[in-house]
C-alpha cells in the first residue's frame, strides 16, 4: 500500500511559523503605519502612502538578486541573516520618529523582506515532498493568508486600545519568536555539480522558464491591488467600513477551508483544474464588489475573492517553481515574487488614478475584466501547447 509522504514535518512547521511572523509584521505595519504617519507625525495622505511605496520599491529592486544570494551564501544561512535584519528594522520603529528616518527604515526593511520571503519560499520547495508539492506549497502559502487577517486585526486593536509604541513592541516580540523558531529549520541545501559563479548574468536575475506564469501572476496582483489598497476606502464610501475586517475574515476562512482540496486536485489532476475555476471565482468576486450595496453582498464578494485568489496564487507559485530544476528553485521564487510585487505596486498606482477619475466601482469592474482577460490568455496558452 502506497503511503503519502508527510508534509507537516518539524522543519515545515518551523518554516511555516517563521513565515507567518514575517507576514504578520508586514500586514500589521501596512495597515497601521499610514495612520501613524497622519496621527502621530501629522503627515498628509500622500506622504503616508509613501511608506508603502518605498517599501515595495526596495523589495522589487533587490528581489531579482536574491536568487543568486541564496545560491552563493546558502538558503538557510541567508534566511537567518535576513531575519536578523528584518527583526532589527522592526525594533527600530519604536525609536525612529522623524519621517525621513521612517522612510529610510521602510526602504531598508523592504530589502530584507524581499530576501527573507524568497529564502522561505525556496526552502519550502526543498522541504515538501516532490510528489506533493502542489499541496505542500499551498499549505505554506496559508501562513501568508493567515497573516492577511491576523496582522491588521492585531495591529488595529493594539493602536486603538493601547498605543503605537505598544504595537512596535508587540511586532518586535513576534519577530523574535519567528527568528527563534527558524533555528529549528535544518540545512536542506540541494547538492549540485555546478561551480557557483560569483558574477552576475541575466540567468542570475531571472529564471526565464518561470517568466510566463510569473507574468500572469503579475496581472492577478495588479487586480488584487484593488482589494489590498482600496477596500477600506470603498467600504467607507458605501457605509460598510465596520465590515471591512470581516471581509478579510471571510476571505481567509474560505482559503483555509478549501486549501486541502485545491492542493490535492492540483497534484492529482493538474493545474488547469484549479486555475480555471480560480480565475472565474476571482472575476465574480470583483464583479460583485463593483455592484455591492449591502453587507450580505459585501461578504459574499469576500468569499468569492478569497476562493479565487486562494486558488490562483499558490498554484501559480508552484508552477513557477516546477518550471525549472530543483537547484533553480530560489531563482524561480525570486522571479515569481519580483513580477508579483511589481504588479501589486503598479496596480496600486494605476487603480488609484482610476478611482480619482472614475470612482471605486469602476476600479473593481476594471480589475474583474482584467482577471477574465488573463483567463482567456491562459486558455489560449494551454490550447497552443496541446495543438
Amino acid at each position: 500500500m502506497n503511503t503519502k509522504e508527510p508534509i507537516w514535518t518539524k522543519p515545515f512547521i518551523s518554516l511555516f511559523l517563521t513565515n507567518l511572523s514575517v507576514f504578520i509584521v508586514f500586514y500589521g505595519l501596512v495597515s497601521t503605519l499610514p495612520l501613524y504617519a497622519k496621527d502621530a507625525l501629522s503627515r498628509t495622505d500622500e506622504e503616508a502612502g509613501l511608506l508603502m511605496t518605498i517599501f515595495l520599491v526596495s523589495a522589487i529592486i533587490v528581489r531579482p538578486f536574491s536568487g543568486k544570494l541564496l545560491d552563493i551564501v546558502g538558503k538557510r544561512k541567508m534566511l537567518m541573516i535576513s531575519l536578523f535584519f528584518y527583526l532589527i528594522c522592526t525594533v527600530l520603529y519604536y525609536f525612529i520618529t522623524p519621517f525621513a528616518g521612517l522612510l529610510a527604515l521602510r526602504f531598508f526593511q523592504g530589502i530584507w523582506f524581499s530576501i527573507v520571503t524568497t529564502a522561505a519560499g525556496s526552502l519550502a520547495a526543498d522541504i515538501v515532498p516532490k510528489t506533493r508539492r502542489g499541496a505542500g506549497l499551498g499549505y505554506f502559502v496559508m501562513s501568508t493568508n493567515l497573516a492577511v487577517v491576523v496582522g491588521p486585526f492585531i495591529a488595529l486593536y493594539v493602536i486603538q486600545s493601547y498605543s503605537y509604541d505598544a504595537l512596535f513592541i508587540l511586532m518586535s516580540a513576534l519577530m523574535i519568536i519567528g527568528a527563534f523558531v527558524a533555528l529549528l529549520i535544518p540545512q536542506v541545501e540541494i547538492k549540485t555539480e555546478e561551480i557557483k559563479s560569483k558574477g552576475f548574468t541575466w540567468n542570475d536575475l531571472f529564471e526565464k522558464k518561470a517568466m510566463p506564469i510569473a507574468f500572469l501572476a503579475s496581472l492577478i496582483a495588479f487586480s488584487y491591488a484593488s482589494v489590498l489598497s482600496y477596500l477600506s476606502i470603498y467600504a467607507q464610501e458605501k457605509g460598510l467600513l465596520p465590515l471591512a475586517s470581516f471581509f478579510f475574515v471571510v476571505f481567509a476562512a474560505v482559503m483555509l477551508i478549501t486549501r486541502p482540496f485545491t492542493g490535492r486536485i492540483f497534484d492529482e489532476k493538474g493545474p488547469a483544474y484549479i486555475l480555471i475555476p480560480g480565475f472565474l471565482l476571482f472575476f465574480f468576486g470583483l464583479f460583485i464588489l463593483s455592484f455591492m450595496n449591502s453587507p450580505v453582498l459585501f461578504l459574499i464578494a469576500g468569499a468569492f475573492v478569497g476562493l479565487g485568489y486562494g486558488a490562483l496564487v499558490p498554484s501559480m507559485q508552484t508552477l513557477a517553481i516546477q518550471s525549472t530544476t530543483h537547484q533553480r528553485s530560489g531563482y524561480a521564487t525570486a522571479t515569481f515574487f519580483t513580477l508579483f510585487d511589481s504588479g501589486l505596486a503598479v496596480g496600486s498606482y494605476v487603480l488609484g488614478i482610476v478611482a480619482v477619475q472614475m470612482g471605486y466601482r469602476n476600479v473593481y469592474m476594471l480589475s474583474g475584466f482584467l482577471v477574465f482577460a488573463v483567463l482567456a490568455l491562459y486558455i489560449f496558452i494551454i490550447r497552443k501547447r496541446h495543438s
